[in-house]
């Protein structure tokens, strides 16, 4: 499964600010997310199955799913902001549209409007299984740039 074929791709500057932003969540590190793609205004992170991260129906947990989905939009806006600064969320809304199920979910962060103060992204979160890709959630965040 290549859904990252033909994305753009961030300068290697901006990646590495994301990359290292990132390692130092203790919540992604604990929950076994990594980020998968970084594209100006859309970043991609992906989640692997494992009984820590479901609930007792054995599907994601919403929790990890909303949190994967929350860093993605994040930091997707933190692409576009300058080097000297941070991003922190002001609010966001997750409607979970499915279970998520499969050997790993993906979130996937893209913003919206960027602006001066506030950004505005989506937020979609696919579970993924053989190939197959299915949107389990879908929500818009609002980010500041501190």
């Amino acid at each position: 499964m290549d859904d990252q074929a033909g994305l753009e791709e961030a300068s290697p500057e901006i990646q590495a600010r994301i990359q290292k932003s990132f390692d130092r969540q203790g919540l992604m590190g604990h929950l076994g997310a990594r980020i998968s793609h970084i594209g100006p205004g859309r970043v991609h992170i992906v989640l692997p199955s494992r009984p820590e991260v479901t609930q007792q129906d054995g599907y994601f947990h919403a929790g990890a799913t909303s949190a994967i989905a929350d860093s993605a939009g994040g930091y997707a806006a933190f692409t576009l902001f300058p080097e000297d600064t941070s991003v922190l969320t002001v609010e966001y809304k997750v409607n979970l549209l499915a279970p998520a199920v499969g050997d790993h979910i993906e979130a996937v962060g893209t913003v919206l409007k960027a602006g001066r103060t506030l950004t505005v992204c989506r937020l979609e979160v696919f579970g993924a299984q053989d190939g197959q890709r299915k949107l389990v959630a879908s929500g818009q965040q609002t980010l500041i740039c501190v």
